[in-house]
């Protein structure tokens, strides 16, 4: 079986996020990425095109032109990996995919509603495979507490409590990654809400199997004039009955990628965190707690299927990612129709829920139906 080729809009000299699709896209052995329009920038396309080893010629000055270079090649790329900001996702999405290509997106989804629905529109026509990189979906224990909240362990979820907190935005700060995120032309309207809010919220519904219906939300931006928010806390009420509260900070000094996910229903609760992702913990009520860990006593099926090595090994953030890259070439293959990959329904599920919470604090924190 060949590997999947792989091309990349953005990720050039200086990503980030760049570097970590590359390193998760290999961690499998399904991909090779062979062709890619790095920057709007010429020379550093093609500079860093020749560090990673891509022929010159598939070097691209553009993602328009790549899109269709690539579509007429035999040994065309088989997806698109976009790692660009929030504004330069719907572009390449669509081009792509009205190439016939399918797509690999960063999250969120889009700037805006209206470049969200321009990109589920394309998915419809095309029919091609669309996938976006919450990693942290992509943990093997958080698949395992999916699991168990399916199979009843937890029995009825009645609260969700989800946190995401940062601190590397206290105060004005400036470069490539954080000039982008507080600029709402790039950023979109959502700030904190739309950068790590939207992976928190991600999280808890992937995990619950829960849909939001209304919320209410409370944005700050405490750093004088930034234009969009470095704080969100937002009430959830969920379909069926539970209740929900999620933060999302990047000005909570002594945090750095503090992601925390608590589920209480009526027989048990766990509790998991980000930071150290292979132990979570679980109980049942009256009983003692149980520490879980990944590959350990007591994995289940769904926590095994993606675990990459001997537990006490640890796995993390990079795993995570190249989960959903092993996912997304099982479904391209037609291997794994049931991989829990999230897609474009996720994504639009984000960028609602960024525009709700927008609106709601707009209108002083009032309720609003999603």
């Amino acid at each position: 079986m060949r590997k999947l080729r792989l091309g990349m809009v953005g990720g050039g000299q200086g990503a980030f996020i760049g570097g970590v699709h590359r390193i998760a896209a290999r961690i499998d052995g399904d991909w090779e990425l062979v062709a890619g329009a790095l920057s709007s920038d010429p020379e550093r396309t093609r500079a860093s095109a020749a560090e990673l080893g891509i022929a010159a010629d598939r070097a691209y000055g553009s993602y328009e032109e790549m899109a269709q270079a690539e579509a007429a090649r035999a040994d065309g790329i088989d997806a698109v990996a976009i790692v660009t900001p929030n504004h330069m996702h719907a572009g390449p999405a669509v081009a792509f995919l009205n190439a016939g290509i399918h797509v690999i997106c960063d999250k969120p989804l889009a700037a805006t509603m209206e470049q969200a629905e321009a990109i589920a529109e394309a998915v419809q026509r095309s029919g091609k495979h669309f996938i976006l990189t919450h990693n942290y979906t992509g943990y093997p224990l958080m698949r395992q507490a999916r699991e168990m909240v399916a199979r009843g362990d937890l029995g009825a979820i009645r609260v969700v409590q989800v946190e995401y907190a940062q601190d590397w935005l206290a105060e004005e700060t400036h470069g490539k990654q954080a000039d982008w995120r507080v600029d709402p032309a790039k950023s979109g309207a959502g700030g904190a809400v739309g950068d790590i809010g939207t992976h928190a919220y991600n999280l808890a519904c992937f995990v619950t199997g829960l849909e939001a219906e209304r919320l209410a939300a409370d944005l700050d931006a405490f750093v004088p004039g930034r234009k969009v928010d470095d704080n969100t806390q937002v009430m959830l009420r969920f379909k069926g009955g539970a209740k929900g509260a999620l933060w999302a900070s990047q000005v909570a000094v002594g945090n750095e990628n503090a992601l925390r996910l608590r589920v209480y229903g009526e027989k048990g609760g766990f509790e998991w965190a980000q930071e150290n992702p292979n132990v979570m913990t679980f109980t049942r009520f009256g009983q003692p707690k149980q520490i879980l860990t990944r590959a350990g006593a007591g994995a289940t099926e769904a926590g095994l299927r993606n675990t990459r090595t001997p537990g006490g090994h640890p796995e993390g953030y990079l795993e995570g990612f190249a989960t959903i890259y092993a996912e997304a070439a099982a479904l391209i293959r037609g291997n794994d129709p049931d991989a829990h990959v999230p897609g474009i329904k996720e994504g639009l599920a984000g960028i609602r829920f960024i525009a709700a919470c927008v609106e709601s604090s707009a209108r002083d924190a009032a309720w609003v139906t999603l």
